[in-house]
């Protein structure tokens, strides 16, 4: 009886990974780094078509204890740029003009320094950088107790209270 030659086996392929490739590149993680460090918000730009999506990003600083602690550096230098930013919009006037209509029709026209919106402008960073960084930029509180209170004093209000 003659037998048949065996067919060598076929090698399997490596399974093909699910989902989407990856953005992650050591560019794109730089050029994250270095956008936060000017002070711009991760949300804002990851709406630029190149980007990936925040909730991605978060997911490379979990993974990536290095990613996480750039991204951290990055957020302070950020922070330093806002208020400086601050400082600038203080700094510098602008003139805007406000129309404003009279009730016979007229229209007028006033030129100025737009204060208000610079004031809007500043107190709106000052807020952001307060909650996002309350131990260097948020309002210092401090709290202060007189009196004495001590095991034994409190033990008698409360006897005091229960007899009543």
């Amino acid at each position: 009886m003659a037998t048949k030659a065996r067919k060598p086996a076929k090698k399997q392929a490596a399974p093909k990974k699910r989902g989407r490739p990856s953005k992650r590149t050591p560019e794109i993680c730089a050029e994250i780094c270095a956008r936060l460090s000017r002070g711009e918000p991760l949300a804002v730009m990851c709406r630029d078509d190149h980007m990936p999506d925040p909730s991605t990003v978060w997911d490379w600083t979990e993974a990536d204890a290095n990613f996480s602690q750039d991204i951290a550096r990055a957020r302070e230098r950020g922070f330093d740029a806002i208020a400086a930013d601050c400082l600038t919009i203080a700094n510098t006037p602008v003139e805007g003009v406000e129309v404003t209509t009279k009730a016979s029709g007229d229209v007028e026209e006033k030129r100025g320094d737009m204060l208000g919106h610079r004031k809007l402008q500043i107190e709106t960073r000052l807020k952001l950088l307060a909650k996002w960084d309350p131990k260097r930029y948020g309002d210092k509180i401090q709290q202060e107790h007189s009196g004495e209170l001590t095991l034994v004093g409190l033990a008698e209000r409360m006897r005091k209270q229960s007899s009543m």
